[in-house]
């Protein structure tokens, strides 16, 4: 099994002035974990660009040199992958665009959702919109939109809900991935991560700072277990900001037996000039209950 307290840094990407890693969307096959992240890179003109990256590991100790996956286009500034998802024969991740044409610090009015499409988790098809807000809305119409995440119906295996940041947490659902149907949303910060606990679904996202659960059985109603602020006050490199939290349960796997959570911190510095760059770095925490979390150096193993 895997030996966690060989971890013993719980940053596994550092940011810094040129390049900072956020939005962590991590996922493991073959026993390989492959966390998919945004870049931002900062240029010496002060433009900044949003690439989606991605980097690997065997043993959460050694990370690979972290690979770009898309173009440098400021009016795409593809990024902020929610999660991996096996479906109909292949492999299919979430992003979102944060176009920035005229170099703002945050996503304009055309940021949208998209899936790409992948055989072996290593190349990736053309993104395609995900028209969450149903065919019959054109593409103008749909609002602006970002953060996306999929996750399947607990009771009804073939439903797919995607999650997506718009008047909180909106959530559309689709049965074959081409027709979408809005359904509602939830009072929730960005980054939205679901998973299954036992008979519940855990609602993990971001709001101003920290960590913040949610848990429901029926994607309905929805109960407040919290926020984490993990190891947060002894860590500089996450002082600005904390937040982003994405949690890959393997605690039924017999070869990691815990559930892992990714997540990036900001600089002060960083967050104070820019929150989307903000000299984020990615971390890392991992859980036996989904409740308490420890990380390299918290002493509770």
């Amino acid at each position: 099994m895997l030996d966690v307290n060989a971890i013993v840094d719980p940053v596994i990407l550092r940011g810094d002035r040129a390049i900072a890693y956020r939005d962590p969307a991590a996922h493991y096959h073959d026993g390989v974990f492959r966390v998919f992240h945004t870049q931002m890179h900062r240029e010496e003109d002060d433009r900044y660009f949003a690439y989606v990256g991605v980097t690997r590991s065997e043993d959460l100790v050694e990370w690979s040199e972290p690979e770009i996956l898309t173009q440098r286009d400021q009016s795409l500034n593809y990024s902020s992958p929610g999660n991996v998802i096996h479906y109909g024969g292949e492999w299919l991740i979430c992003w979102q665009t944060y176009p920035t044409p005229e170099n703002q610090p945050t996503g304009d009015q055309t940021a949208r959702v998209y899936i790409a499409r992948s055989i072996d988790l290593e190349a990736w098809s053309t993104p395609e919109l995900l028209r969450v807000k149903g065919p019959d809305v054109p593409d103008v119409e749909m609002g602006r939109m970002i953060d996306p995440f999929l996750v399947e119906d607990r009771d009804q295996p073939g439903k797919w809900w995607c999650f997506y940041k718009q008047n909180g947490a909106s959530l559309s659902y689709t049965l074959d991935f081409e027709t979408w149907t809005y359904s509602g949303h939830v009072g929730a910060g960005e980054n939205v991560c679901v998973l299954l606990d036992r008979e519940e679904y855990v609602l993990i996202h971001s709001p101003k700072n920290g960590i913040g659960v949610k848990r429901s059985t029926d994607l309905r109603e929805w109960r407040d277990e919290g926020l984490l602020a993990l190891g947060q006050t002894n860590w500089p490199w996450a002082a600005g900001r904390l937040t982003a939290g994405q949690v890959l349960d393997l605690r039924e796997d017999e070869r990691v037996g815990k559930a892992l959570m990714f997540f990036h911190g900001s600089t002060a510095l960083g967050a104070a000039e820019r929150e989307t760059h903000g000299e984020s770095s990615l971390g890392i925490a991992w859980s036996d209950d989904l409740v308490s979390w420890s990380w390299a150096g918290s002493g509770n193993f």
